[in-house]
């Protein structure tokens, strides 16, 4: 979906912040659009620690035939999509502790998904406009009852982690330790995988299964860089998440462009920036010392 395009930007951020929130869909956006920043910034944090990124990328993608299959069978593709997401990430998860590093198990499985979804698409006869959504999103076009099911759906998953947060952080830091000491690391990186999947399925509502690893990679590649505690790394890499999808929601309200796009821009530039720029790499520096005394 793309902003208004007719609307003018102005000096006053707070007259501006009141002109949009005038609008319904605007207020959706932002509801829907915090508490999916925050999950993907707490999961981002573990997909890294786990070196799960090209799981949490093929779950996305497997998402999309099932959101694909959905709409052949006349049902809201969210559910298929999430179906479809924990299956696969369960199913990543069993395949062994370390099932994230198993790329040619899981780019096996996200090939055939995929032409899976293609063949539900072919055999669908009217407009799969639902489904074809799902890879770009759509944050502003969020209905009132969708912003009730994304908070219904994160906040149980928020919960879940803050449940297994210790041990799940053990089990990620040294699994061979956690092991050896009788942690359940099987049922431990079930429950994850569980959350990464659902995470995921609310998630490419805002910026598209082709983007998804600007909320559950990204925030937590710039967080790590900037903080050695997790759960200081954990609170940079919300806030980035957060920050920028507020950020993306506002510029795309004066301009044509997807809202996806800013959210992505404005997270990959903040990731170069600590990454890159020596001024960035003397914060980084700075955070890390103040963190760890």
């Amino acid at each position: 979906m793309t902003g208004l395009g007719w609307v003018w930007w102005g000096w006053n951020v707070f007259g501006d912040l009141r002109t949009m929130l005038q609008y319904e869909f605007i207020r959706n956006a932002f509801a829907a659009g915090t508490v999916i920043a925050v999950l993907g910034g707490v999961v981002s944090y573990l997909v890294v620690l786990r070196r799960s990124s090209f799981a949490s990328h093929a779950i996305g993608h497997i998402g999309f035939s099932g959101a694909a299959g959905a709409v052949l069978f006349s049902v809201n593709p969210l559910y298929g999509l999430l179906l479809f997401t924990t299956v696969s990430g369960g199913g990543m998860a069993l395949l062994g502790e370390r099932a994230s590093h198993r790329d040619v198990e899981i780019g096996t499985v996200l090939a055939f998904t995929l032409g899976l979804g293609l063949l539900f698409l072919s055999f669908y006869r009217g407009y799969a406009t639902e489904a074809y959504s799902i890879l770009f999103g759509e944050i502003v076009g969020i209905s009132s009852a969708q912003v009730v099911f994304t908070w219904e759906t994160a906040i149980p998953v928020l919960a879940v982690l803050a449940f297994v947060y210790r041990p799940l952080l053990f089990a990620s830091l040294d699994p061979e330790v956690a092991e050896a000491k009788g942690m359940p690391t099987l049922a431990l990186g079930v429950v994850f995988m569980l959350a990464l999947a659902v995470a995921i399925s609310v998630a490419v509502t805002i910026i598209g299964v082709l983007l998804i690893f600007a909320l559950t990679v990204t925030p937590a590649a710039i967080a790590i860089r900037l903080a050695k505690r997790p759960l200081h790394a954990i609170l940079i890499s919300v806030a980035v998440a957060v920050l920028a999808t507020w950020a993306g929601i506002f510029i795309a309200f004066y301009e044509v462009e997807p809202v996806s796009f800013f959210i992505v821009t404005i997270i990959f530039a903040t990731y170069l920036v600590v990454r890159l720029v020596p001024s960035g790499s003397r914060l980084a520096s700075r955070l890390r010392s103040s963190t760890t005394e």
